[in-house]
């Protein structure tokens, strides 16, 4: 099969996005949040696991410490024990406690505003920047690559076998997609990766991408 072309990848992906909105509109964030610092510490959290999850900890959590300078005096046992149902907890519970006190003394307790200063805070990787500079600030300057779009983009051959990680994935699809499509189509692409693109038992009969998926049918 000959490799297919950046503008055939591009028009196939508007397609894609055009289907997705209309089906998911802009999408909505499934973690709940009130502003920047919340967001943030949400997304730190729902590493390696589900944002369900993470959602019936969040509310004591925040209860307790509800902006950085609060977080910053905490005692990580004590945020251990409130985010104890949640994968890799102790880990997570240290990182918190320490992205507050960095965001106290070196960005005057707020989140910047910038996908390279964000990950200097402990926990924050380029997947954490980028949701947050999207969803919280509305400044995408990258597309958050998560298990659900690593798994459907490769599916839909929008990135190939080269694109091994997901950085060389985001590489990809910040090529495919046109800027104004970053803001949401990470979650669009989670929607759809629940609802039909799934890891197990994909809805291939009923997908609404079925007909422009190269793989369609391999999965079931």
């Amino acid at each position: 099969m000959a490799r297919e072309s950046l503008a055939s990848k591009q028009e196939r992906a508007r397609e894609i996005e055009a289907r997705l909105y209309d089906y998911y509109g802009p999408g909505e964030p499934s973690l709940d949040y009130e502003n920047p610092f919340t967001l943030t510490v949400a997304v730190v959290l729902s590493a390696q696991c589900t944002d369900a999850a993470v959602n019936k900890v969040t509310p004591a959590l925040f209860a307790a410490y509800p902006d950085p300078y609060a977080m910053a005096q905490a005692n990580v046992a004590d945020v251990e024990e409130i985010i104890h149902s949640l994968g890799f907890f102790r880990s997570k519970a240290k990182n918190l406690v320490a992205l507050a006190q960095t965001l106290v003394s070196e960005f005057d307790g707020q989140v910047p505003a910038d996908i390279d200063l964000m990950q200097k805070l402990p926990g924050v990787g380029r997947k954490t920047a980028n949701c947050v500079m999207c969803e919280a600030f509305k400044q995408p300057q990258g597309i958050a690559v998560d298990t659900h779009v690593f798994r459907i983009v490769h599916r839909l051959k929008l990135a190939g076998p080269t694109a091994d990680t997901a950085q060389k994935t985001e590489d990809v699809l910040l090529k495919v997609f046109p800027r104004s499509d970053w803001l949401f189509v990470n979650h669009q692409l989670v929607h759809f990766g629940r609802e039909f693109c799934r890891a197990r038992n994909p809805r291939c009969a009923e997908c609404i991408l079925g007909d422009i998926c190269p793989t369609r049918g391999q999965w079931e």
